[in-house]
């Protein structure tokens, strides 16, 4: 019990430590952290507004946007700050009582706190259909993002020992993730598609995800071919593939870490 206290103690101050260097002592670092993905999603809005009379779903594009964009970025900003927790606390690991696994539990509690609240005030502000909200499906909006952070966490971790290992992975996954935001549903609906892209598009769990979080945005969208069970496998094993590669890094291990 002790040691659970203990290691409770220790991420509750890498989390105040990892605020205070993420957002600093000044309001304007958690004012970026709202501004940047309501700019995304207000240009996104002005340009595909100027090219369509509707968006696919609903009748508001700054809606559309969000309620695509914003799971997307549970898991690609989860992704990327876990990714680095060793290397940016790597000093504090001279402290018997701070461990790795520590410094990325602290990570993932403050980014899901932050995409939480990013989440709540974008909403609010990037849409004119208060009904939408008025009937959202907040369950399925919380389980959706929750599958989105935890495979964030999973692909985190499993970056943090892959990156460590093998420095020119890091480089490669860079170029492999760019495409990824066209790829997950973001900017359409997959069911709009033609069948072989659809067919493609469905085995990435983050389309499933999407899908998963605008079914709890519009009552009136039933979205086909959404498999919830398949977009929590895929999270269950890639917590599982980053547990063992974190836990198994011959590199973490000879630093220390």
């Amino acid at each position: 019990m002790y040691n659970i206290t203990q290691h409770v103690r220790v991420v509750a101050a890498l989390v105040i430590r990892e605020m205070q260097a993420r957002f600093g002592s000044k309001p304007g670092g958690y004012i970026w952290a709202i501004v940047d993905p309501l700019a995304h999603v207000t240009i996104m809005t002005t340009i595909f507004s100027a090219l369509a009379r509707v968006p696919a779903i609903g009748s508001d594009f700054a809606l559309f946007f969000a309620s695509g964009y914003l799971p997307f970025i549970f898991y690609q900003g989860m992704s990327t700050f876990v990714a680095g927790a060793v290397r940016s606390n790597k000093n504090l690991f001279s402290y018997p009582i701070v461990s790795p696994f520590d410094a990325a539990v602290a990570r993932y509690i403050l980014q899901l706190i932050t995409s939480v609240l990013v989440t709540i005030v974008v909403m609010l502000l990037s849409t004119s259909e208060s009904t939408h909200l008025n009937q959202l499906n907040l369950g399925l909006a919380v389980e959706a993002v929750t599958v989105a952070s935890l495979m964030g966490f999973g692909m985190g971790m499993a970056n943090i020992s892959l990156f460590a290992d093998y420095p020119l992975y890091e480089k490669v996954f860079s170029l492999i993730n760019r495409p990824l935001y066209l790829l997950s549903g973001v900017l359409l609906v997959p069911e709009s598609m033609p069948g072989p892209i659809y067919d493609m598009l469905m085995w990435n769990p983050l389309v499933h995800i999407v899908m998963w979080f605008r079914e709890a945005i519009y009552p009136e969208y039933t979205p086909t071919g959404l498999d919830k069970l398949y977009a929590i496998e895929c999270t269950s094993v890639l917590l599982m593939i980053g547990l063992c590669l974190f836990t198994a890094s011959k590199t973490l291990r000879e630093d220390r870490i």
